[in-house]
């Protein structure tokens, strides 16, 4: 990967590690049907006029593909950690958004894309023990409502990690900005019922719409469109490898500014999980530089 590739990507970090603050502090007041149809809205429109001032044109001809990938990497997503921001601490879904390396490495297998080896399988064995830890041994009492906010978030990391193989071969047939643009007008069709059916219960404060807007315009719109430029020139896995930062983000962010509690079960966890990604894509930051090491 490209030293160039490889900032860009720790730079969506950032962004998709706020994304999970700024969620938690809309849902609750906005609701989720709410908050997922006004974001998709909002990042639609930003990628309608950027595609209006570039002069691209809509890829119409494709809308079963661009409804799908909507419904996968937008629409399910965008609701379902919505909904679990009512119940869950921004670093816990951050955490369990990881998950969707392992989805997308067997997703990547599935479709060709990748070769599934027994570190890989391995990988997926502690992943999912790591996401044991989080919800067992975190902060959070495991109740029911909390074991269904965490199914719900690796729920919606399935779907991103499913959707990203699919990604990539939608870069082959479209441009980048019209992919991201697509899919966000495929999502605002599935959820806009459901917006208008809960509007009158949401709630509009100064600190719900500035998250609100912060995650249309930047954390959806302008983030996806650069993720799809990546994804262009990275294998699927490698697109996806945002995954492995997003988690400190998420916690420092919520720890910082929502004074969220940190506990051992969120590190062992979170450091479980981390390890499975790593084992899944073959991620070792200290391979280059041993390369590199000149020997006596």
């Amino acid at each position: 990967m490209k030293t160039r590739h490889f900032a860009q990507l720790v730079g969506l970090s950032a962004l998709w590690g706020a994304s999970f603050l700024f969620i938690r502090i809309a849902s609750p007041v906005m609701g989720p049907m709410v908050l997922a149809g006004c974001r998709v809205a909002l990042a639609g429109l930003t990628l309608a006029v950027i595609m209006r001032g570039l002069k691209q044109r809509w890829p119409w001809e494709h809308w079963r593909e661009l409804l799908l990938l909507g419904a996968l990497s937008v629409a399910a997503p965008f609701l379902l950690y919505a909904w679990a921001a009512l119940r869950l601490p921004a670093g816990y879904s951050a955490l369990l958004n990881t998950t969707a390396v392992l989805f997308g490495t067997l997703a990547s297998s599935w479709f060709k894309e990748d070769t599934l080896t027994a570190r890989k399988l391995l990988g997926c064995l502690c992943g999912f023990i790591g996401v044991g830890l989080i919800v067992r041994l975190g902060p959070v009492q495991p109740d029911a409502g909390t074991i269904a906010a965490a199914l719900a978030c690796i729920l919606a990391a399935a779907c991103y990690g499913c959707s990203t193989p699919l990604m990539k071969r939608a870069t082959t047939r479209m441009q980048p900005l019209a992919i991201a643009a697509g899919i966000h007008l495929a999502a605002m069709v599935l959820v806009f019922p459901g917006a208008v059916w809960a509007w009158p219960q949401a709630q509009f404060t100064p600190a719900a719409l500035g998250a609100l807007l912060v995650m249309g315009v930047v954390t959806s719109g302008l983030a996806y469109w650069a993720h799809l430029r990546i994804i262009r020139h990275v294998t699927p896995v490698a697109a996806m490898s945002p995954a492995f930062l997003i988690p400190v983000f998420g916690v420092t962010w919520g720890h910082l500014f929502l004074g969220e509690a940190l506990s051992p079960g969120i590190f062992a966890g979170g450091a479980l999980v981390l390890l499975a990604t790593a084992l899944v894509t073959g991620f070792n930051p200290l391979r280059r530089w041993f390369a590199a090491t000149p020997t006596p």
